[in-house]
């Protein structure tokens, strides 16, 4: 399902990536992301990776708490994450062992 996002598919990954230990609001979800994968989001990259996610059924939007909207991550998207991180580790094994092999 994340290939359909297309070139926005790494935004949505770190998303869900980052709503996978909780609930977190849109500052949240950039400064966990920032912190984890060493990547900034901007408002905008952000808030429309969380629409495309939200319409697909794979985060929710929880009850605003002031003006800080959080989201959670449903069992669908957390189903979606397991799919593409095997799929991205089987990847990283694959290219890992051919690189072993061409510098032995």
């Amino acid at each position: 399902m994340v290939d359909e996002l297309g070139r926005w598919a790494e935004p949505a990954l770190l998303v869900l990536a980052s709503l996978a230990d909780g609930a977190k609001h849109g500052y949240a979800i950039t400064l966990d992301i920032t912190q984890h994968a060493g990547v900034t989001l901007g408002p905008g990259t952000l808030y429309a990776a969380l629409g495309r996610l939200e319409e697909r059924g794979l985060i929710e939007p929880l009850p605003a708490d002031g003006r800080r909207r959080p989201y959670r991550l449903t069992s669908a998207g957390a189903a979606e994450l397991s799919a593409q991180a095997n799929r991205m580790q089987r990847l990283a094994n694959l290219s890992l062992t051919r690189l072993r092999l061409d510098l032995a």
